[in-house]
């Protein structure tokens, strides 16, 4: 298993921080304990494969908001 801190620029509100979950949730199918924080600027969740940060990135992007960077660290 592996989890996953991936910073999001651009969360201003508690529905940016859902935009945020149910993107992670639609890119990355079996993410697990899925979090958004706007105070953080940071998003975590755990997943049982490695991520596709190419993918993620880009559905990040489309919904209007910045992916700074990713921490991996398997369990």
């Amino acid at each position: 298993m592996y989890e996953y801190k991936v910073g999001v620029d651009g969360m201003m509100c508690g529905m940016c921080e859902a935009h945020i979950s149910d993107t992670i949730r639609k890119y990355v199918p079996d993410a697990k304990k899925v979090k958004a924080s706007r105070r953080k600027n940071l998003a975590t969740f755990r997943t049982e494969r490695r991520l596709n940060e190419e993918a993620l990135r880009k559905g990040i992007t489309n919904i209007g908001y910045t992916m700074t960077d990713v921490e991996e660290k398997e369990l």
